[in-house]
């Protein structure tokens, strides 16, 4: 099956969790070597209805229910603490009861 046919939401606490210059990736970055972050905010909200209209059931993940999408253009890039900056082409959505989380990967988790 493609794409999600339910009612989601956003789930609040993770809204601002992968966009470029935010306190919460800035915060991620001081704690690990990298970040996942989108190219911005109109990207995030792109892939968000590309992968609830066309996105494919990945399974349940580390207990999300997961969907995920290649696109053709790059949508993020994975920000290191030294600078390298690694293009990413690939959004999951992450869900739990009715809140999504959108990332972008590498691949598929």
């Amino acid at each position: 099956m493609s794409g999600i046919d339910r009612p989601l939401k956003p789930n609040p606490r993770q809204m601002n969790q992968h966009l470029p210059d935010t306190p919460p990736v800035q915060k991620h970055l001081a704690q690990a070597e990298f970040a996942y972050v989108f190219t911005d905010e109109a990207t995030l909200k792109h892939v968000t209805i590309e992968i609830l209209t066309q996105g494919e059931f990945l399974g349940r993940v580390r207990g999300h229910e997961r969907y995920g999408l290649y696109f053709v253009n790059a949508i993020g890039y994975q920000l290191s603490q030294t600078g390298d900056n690694v293009l990413l082409y690939y959004g999951e959505m992450k869900i739990q009861g009715d809140q999504y989380h959108v990332i972008p990967r590498s691949k598929p988790s």
